[in-house]
């Protein structure tokens, strides 16, 4: 269920890796860029060799505005010089070429980080270190420059996607759970009115299959304002009769636990939750624990915010990262009722296919700590989610 008074944080576009520009015949400078995109794009923290080339792979100088960081295998040396801006393959020195390299938090995806790096000490190679650097790989040295420089590219690209899909099938989860609350409410929202979740579902989703395997849907009573507003009924379509026959909130909360212990979830199975936005846990599971006395859960305090995965991945603001828009952008149209939890949750899975299906990393990126809602880096290992267990009442 969206709030419309939420304050989230919008997800960070996703800057472009880098600024291609050959360099022109007889030796000129290519153009600087702007002091603006410089500033934007300059990284000084040391980086890890592993993170570039792999085992397999020979090592690179890097230079950026403010950094030199050479790395061999097993080794890393970290220079920081003032106006360094060199690119070199094994030692060798690209004449007169410029480097300009971008901070992590510019790039959704670490290996294509890598390989935009690669490409741009490539692209300021000379003929004869391409075809030298061709020779080592024992592949075709014959053709013009800019032949030798795709080929070359492909080479490294092959290399790190074939690195990033053994370690990403090992690694990644096996399912994710897609919740979307409903909860009670009343026109215009006003401050002061305690939201209770009065539907819970769950969906299912399979990451090797991509497809629903299982749903779990229940309604739950309000204890507080147990008479739905007119509003909230036409809103979300749940009836005062639903309600009223429905079991509270923690009776439907052990049923969710049974009903994923079946599943097998953080035990047998890697799994993460899933929202559309950061709400649905920092706010109204976080309101109705506190009204029923429970303490918080811990299986539900990490959680993909798709929203946030979504402005990141395809380089969007937060205001296309509403479900509908989302659905609309990439070619879908809401299938169901809008505000059933249910519904609302399938078309949120549908969202996670097409963003798996387009290389996407749906990732845990939000978590509640201390009460709060933080962010979590993307730069961490994928992490699951623990078993579910009920959560103990307060005292």
């Amino acid at each position: 269920m969206e709030d419309p008074q939420s304050k989230e944080p919008a997800g960070e576009a996703v800057a472009l890796a880098l600024l291609e520009s050959p360099r022109p015949e007889g030796g000129e400078e290519p153009p600087r860029p702007s002091p603006e995109v410089s500033r934007r794009r300059c990284s000084c923290a040391p980086l890890d060799p592993s993170l570039f080339l792999g085992a397999q792979l020979p090592g690179f100088i890097l230079g950026a505005p403010r950094c030199l960081v050479f790395f061999d295998i097993g080794k890393k040396v970290s220079l920081r010089i003032s106006e360094t801006q060199q690119c070199k393959f094994d030692g060798q020195e690209t004449k007169g070429s410029k480097f300009i390299t971008s901070s992590a938090s510019d790039f959704s995806d670490p290996v294509y980080k890598e390989i935009a790096i690669t490409n741009g000490c490539i692209n300021r190679m000379s003929k004869e270190e391409l075809r030298a650097k061709l020779s080592e790989f024992k592949l075709e040295t014959r053709g013009v420059k800019d032949v030798l420089k795709k080929r070359l590219k492909n080479y490294y690209k092959k290399q790190k996607l074939m690195l990033k899909e053994s370690n990403f099938a090992d690694s990644y989860y096996d399912y994710i759970c897609i919740i979307d609350f409903e909860a009670t409410c009343e026109e215009g929202n006003p401050p002061e009115f305690v939201h209770e979740i009065i539907e819970f579902p769950v969906v299912l989703l399979n990451t090797h299959t991509l497809e629903i395997e299982d749903t779990f849907q229940q309604y739950v009573r309000p204890e507080i304002n147990t008479q739905l507003s007119d509003f909230c009924i036409s809103l979300t379509g749940i009836t005062q009769d639903q309600v009223d026959r429905a079991d509270t909130f923690p009776q439907v909360l052990k049923k969710v636990i049974d009903w994923m212990k079946l599943k097998e979830l953080g035990t047998k199975y890697k799994y993460s939750l899933l929202t559309d936005g950061s709400w649905d846990m920092s706010k109204f599971l976080n309101i109705q624990c506190q009204l029923s006395r429970l303490k918080y859960p811990p299986f539900a305090k990490k959680w993909i915010n798709i929203r946030k995965s979504y402005g990141n991945f395809y380089k969007v603001p937060r205001s296309q990262t509403k479900l509908t828009i989302m659905l609309e952008k990439l070619g879908m149209d809401y299938d169901g009722r809008p505000h059933c939890g249910l519904d609302d949750s399938k078309n949120i899975a549908r969202i996670a296919v097409r963003m798996l299906q387009d290389g996407c990393e749906l990732r845990i990126n939000e978590k509640m700590h201390a009460g709060q809602l933080m962010s979590v880096s993307s730069s961490l290992p994928i992490e699951g989610t623990p078993p579910p267990q009920m959560p103990h009442f307060r005292k």
